[in-house]
C-alpha cells in the first residue's frame, strides 16, 4: 500500500475542469426535489414528518424532501446498530479498512458530483466544495491506514516467563452528529473513523445538509458496507439527537457543532441511564473565536491576504475562521486600509457561479443571527466595510469589517459564525497575545511576524489547538494538521491525526504464563 498523501485540489483555471464541474452541476440539478428516506438496517423507511432542504442561494429551490425520524424510529435504529455491532466487531480490521478504501475510490470518481451537491445544498463556492470533497477522501484513506497500523502487534515490555500483548477493541454503538458547514468531510470523518474501528453508528445529519449525508451513505453501500453498520436517521436535534445521547446502549457520541449544544450533550451523556454499563465517551468539537495576530514587523500584504481569506472563505462559516484581527498599533491603520479594500472587492453571489468569492450563509437562522450581530457591532465599533444584506433571493450578507473593537466587546467574544471581522488594536506584541487568549475558546490562531523570538513566544503562549505562523488560520489538511481545540472549543480530539481512532477503541492487555 502506498503511503498516505492528501487528495489534490482541482485546478479550475483549466478549461476541462470547469467543464467537468458544470456538467456535474447539471447532473445534480436534474435530481433536485427528490424524496429521501431513512435507511435503517439497509431498509428504506418513509415517515409522516418531512422537511425540505433548501438552496441557500435561491430559497425558492428545493434540493430534496427528507423523511424525518421520531423517537420510535430512533429506537429501531439503535437496536439495529446494537445487533450489527455483535458481528461487525469481529470483522477483521483489514476488511473494515477495505470498505473505506473502496468508498474513497468511488468518491474520487464522483468528486465533482459531490462537490456540486454542496454548492447547491450548502452554498459552498466551487473551490470550497472541492476542498470539502478532497478532505472526505483524505479521511477515509487516512483512517483506513491508521486502523491497519493499530491492528498490528503493539510493542510491550517483554517479561521472562510470560507472553504478553496489547490489542485494541471496538467499543460499541456511536451516535454521530455532524455539522452542516463541512457536510461531507466532517460527516465522512466522524462516521468512518467509528466504523473502521469496528463500531456501528446511528447517523443524525445536520438538517440543512441532509441530502449530502444521504448521498454519502449510498456510497458506503456501494463500497460493500453491510446493512446496519451505519444507519441514516435524519430528524430534529431535540428529538432524535437527544434520544441517542441519552440512550443506555449509546457507547459514544461524536459531535461537531456549537458550544451550547456540545455542552448540553456532554451534560446529558454524563448521566447514567438505567441499564447502562459504561461511561459514555463524548468527542466534541465546539467552535471557536479565532484570531490572527499581526506584529509591527509583519509583511502587511501577507497579513491582509491571510486575514481576508480566513475571515470570509465560505462566508466565515468555519469554526477555524478568523473573526478577530489583533494588530499592533504601529501598523493598524495601514493594515485596516488594505483589509477594507480587499473586503470591498470581494464578489458576493450565488454559489454555482465560479467567479464569486463568497456565497450565502446556510439558512434563515444563521442569516438572522449574523445580521443581529452586525447591528451589535455597529454600536461596538466603526463599520468600515459591508454591514448590509445582499440580494433577497438567498441568504446573502455582505462581508463585514468593524474596526476599533474593544477586546471585551460581544463581537470580540461571542462566536458569530458568519462573514463578520472585528479589528482590534494592540499596544504591543505581548498585549496582542494577551487579547488573543482572552476568550473561552481555543481552536485556531495565526501570527504574522518576522521576529523569530516573538514567534517562539507565541508558540509557548498562544493557547490554541491549531497554531499557524505567517499563513491563514483555516485550511487544515488531514494528516498534516491534526485538528481540534482547547477550552470551550471541544475535547481536543485531533481529527485527521494518529491519536483519533483511539477515541473509538479500548485497549486490552492479555498475559499468558509460559
Amino acid at each position: 500500500m502506498i503511503p498516505f498523501r492528501n487528495e489534490p485540489f482541482t485546478d479550475f483555471s483549466q478549461k476541462e475542469n470547469r467543464k467537468a464541474f458544470e456538467d456535474a452541476l447539471d447532473k445534480v440539478r436534474s435530481q433536485l426535489g427528490k424524496e429521501y428516506d431513512l435507511i435503517i438496517g439497509g431498509k428504506h423507511i418513509k415517515t409522516e414528518n418531512k422537511v425540505d432542504s433548501i438552496n441557500p442561494s435561491n430559497t425558492k429551490q428545493v434540493i430534496g424532501v427528507v423523511n424525518e425520524a421520531d423517537e420510535k424510529l430512533a429506537e429501531h435504529a439503535m437496536q439495529t446498530a446494537v445487533d450489527a455491532f455483535a458481528w461487525w466487531k469481529h470483522v477483521e480490521p483489514a476488511a473494515r479498512a477495505s470498505v473505506l478504501f473502496k468508498a474513497a475510490a468511488i468518491l474520487r470518481r464522483k468528486k465533482h458530483e459531490f462537490s456540486a451537491w454542496m454548492v447547491l445544498e450548502a452554498g459552498k463556492s466551487w473551490p470550497e466544495a472541492d476542498g470539502d470533497t478532497a478532505e472526505a477522501i483524505d479521511f477515509m484513506e487516512f483512517y483506513g491506514r491508521e486502523m491497519l497500523r493499530l491492528s498490528e502487534r503493539q510493542p510491550v515490555t517483554p517479561l521472562v516467563g510470560e507472553q504478553n500483548e496489547l490489542v485494541y477493541l471496538p467499543i460499541g454503538v456511536g451516535a454521530v452528529i455532524p455539522p452542516w458547514n463541512f457536510p461531507l468531510a466532517i460527516t465522512v470523518g466522524m462516521t468512518t473513523s467509528a466504523i473502521v474501528a469496528g463500531n456501528t453508528v446511528v447517523l443524525k445529519p445536520a438538517t440543512p445538509t441532509n441530502v449530502i449525508a444521504y448521498q454519502f451513505v449510498k456510497i458506503l453501500e456501494e463500497a460493500g458496507l453491510p446493512a446496519g453498520v451505519v444507519n441514516y436517521v435524519p430528524g430534529p436535534g431535540p428529538v432524535v439527537g437527544e434520544y441517542f445521547v441519552q440512550h443506555p446502549m449509546t457507547r459514544f457520541i461524536s459531535f461537531t457543532g456549537s458550544r451550547e449544544v456540545g455542552l448540553r450533550i456532554n451534560e446529558k451523556a454524563a448521566k447514567t441511564a438505567p441499564g447502562q454499563k459504561w461511561i459514555k465517551r463524548v468527542v466534541a468539537e465546539m467552535g471557536g473565536k479565532d484570531s490572527i495576530v499581526v506584529d509591527e514587523d509583519a509583511d502587511i500584504d501577507l497579513a491582509a491576504d491571510s486575514i481576508v481569506k480566513s475571515a470570509f472563505g465560505f462566508a466565515g462559516q468555519k469554526c477555524s475562521a478568523c473573526s478577530r484581527a489583533i494588530v499592533h498599533q504601529n501598523v493598524y491603520d495601514e493594515l485596516l486600509a488594505k483589509v477594507t479594500e480587499k473586503t470591498k472587492s470581494l464578489k458576493l453571489g450565488e454559489a454555482d457561479d465560479i467567479t464569486i468569492d463568497l456565497g450565502p450563509v446556510v439558512d434563515d437562522k444563521a442569516y438572522n443571527k449574523i445580521l443581529e450581530y452586525i447591528e451589535i457591532g455597529k454600536k461596538e465599533g466603526r463599520l468600515v466595510a459591508g454591514g448590509e444584506k445582499g440580494d433577497d433571493s438567498g441568504y446573502f450578507i455582505q462581508p463585514t469589517v468593524i474596526a476599533d473593537v474593544d477586546p471585551q466587546a460581544r463581537i470580540s467574544q461571542e462566536e458569530i459564525f458568519g462573514p463578520v471581522l472585528a479589528f482590534i488594536k494592540a499596544d504591543s506584541f505581548d498585549h496582542a497575545l494577551e487579547i488573543a487568549n482572552n476568550t473561552e475558546f481555543g481552536l485556531t490562531g495565526a501570527v504574522i511576524c518576522r521576529d523569530r523570538l516573538k514567534l517562539e513566544k507565541a508558540r509557548k503562549e498562544f493557547h490554541v489547538g491549531n497554531l499557524y505562523f505567517n499563513r491563514k488560520c483555516t485550511g487544515a489538511l488531514v494528516g498534516v494538521h491534526p485538528f481540534g481545540g482547547f477550552n470551550m472549543s471541544g475535547t481536543d480530539s485531533k481529527a485527521g491525526g494518529r491519536d483519533y481512532l483511539l477515541l473509538f477503541l479500548q485497549a486490552q492487555s492479555i498475559s499468558e504464563a509460559l
